[in-house]
């Protein structure tokens, strides 16, 4: 915290009033997973769901509000519910109906974002398992700390 310091003279003190700036940092919960291919996302969710004995299924698409751009932005969006440890996992397009959901990050065509626990080894096997699928071109763990625009994945 830095503070500013004002200084009041008055006819027989000097009064000294602090001022403080108060800092949050976002709690970033989750995992997030950069993917690269060309499918549409309904065909790449069938491709991890049948390689990954994974459930992914449609939900309405993310509604958001991006800078510089008029009107809500949408972004389709996925869902599976792992029951086995609660883990959530999220299945997001990063370009939208009108902009990019991080846009610093415009190579990446969806992130999987994985919310609750998930074990380091279980996170580079997810990865790992991504990879092997032939129809994508890159899947990479993202720092989410690291991104600028990360405000837009909170949801």
């Amino acid at each position: 915290m830095q503070g500013i310091q004002f200084v009041f003279l008055t006819a027989t003190k000097v009064v000294i009033l602090n001022r403080k700036t108060l800092k949050f940092e976002i709690d970033l919960d989750f995992v997030l997973i950069a993917i690269t291919t060309s499918l549409k996302e309904y065909r790449i969710c069938y491709l991890i769901n049948k390689y990954l004995n994974f459930n992914f299924s449609k939900r309405p698409d993310l509604e958001m509000d991006i800078l510089h751009v008029s009107g809500p932005v949408l972004f389709s969006l996925y869902q599976y519910h792992w029951e086995a440890s609660e883990t959530d996992f999220y299945f997001i397009a990063n370009k939208g109906s009108e902009a990019y959901l991080i846009p610093e990050m415009r190579k990446a065509d969806y992130f999987l974002m994985i919310r609750n626990y998930i074990d380091d080894d279980d996170l580079d096997k997810l990865v790992s398992s991504l990879n092997k699928i032939q129809e994508i071109v890159a899947a990479v763990k993202i720092d989410p700390k690291k991104i600028k625009s990360r405000e837009n994945l909170l949801f």
